[in-house]
């Protein structure tokens, strides 16, 4: 298995992919689920081949489509676990400036508020208000502490974002 398998976001420096342990755990949850599901799917290929003429067998071609389907992404999925560095926002120490799994709202040059959390490429999803750690918006922000002003490179051109606020999970106390 090569890299050649993975057509997913660019790695980071350091060639890992970051992610939060609830994101860890989401990728774990799929690729159980998917080996359980992979063996229900085998046995009715194994099913639909002993039932005579492949080549007109529905069951049978059907079940080897998914078959590919989901080596394809098993192969992805151990992958990205192997390669996962597993970041706990809440153990974060400098809490003043903007490191992976923080939360940040800034203000746009429109004075538009806007709080995002950064978290791993396979986590974002911006309805939720996650963004990836490799968005331009990120990488912006990165480091910055409250009251700095970051500029953004958007397709409009650049853009001026101000630091509002910056804040991650309570630490957990042992």
């Amino acid at each position: 298995m090569d890299d050649d398998d993975d057509d997913g976001p660019p790695r980071l420096p350091g060639g890992k992919f970051y992610m939060t342990p609830n994101g860890r755990h989401r990728l774990k949850a799929e690729f159980d689920a998917l080996r359980a599901d992979r063996h229900r799917v085998v046995e009715i290929v194994s099913w639909a081949a002993g039932n005579g003429d492949r080549s007109e067998n529905a069951d049978y071609k059907e079940g080897k489509r998914r078959l590919r389907e989901i080596d394809r992404r098993l192969r992805f999925l151990t992958n990205r676990l192997a390669h996962a560095e597993v970041v706990d926002p809440a153990a974060q120490t400098q809490r003043d400036r903007v490191f992976f799994g923080a939360t940040v709202t800034y203000a746009t040059e429109r004075d538009a508020e806007v709080t995002v959390t950064i978290v791993g490429v396979d986590e974002a999803d911006m309805g939720a208000g996650t963004i990836s750690i490799g968005s331009p918006v990120a990488l912006a922000m990165l480091r910055a502490r409250r009251g700095d002003e970051v500029v953004v490179r958007t397709p409009r051109g650049p853009e001026v974002l101000e630091i509002v606020a910056i804040t991650y999970p309570p630490a957990e106390t042992g």
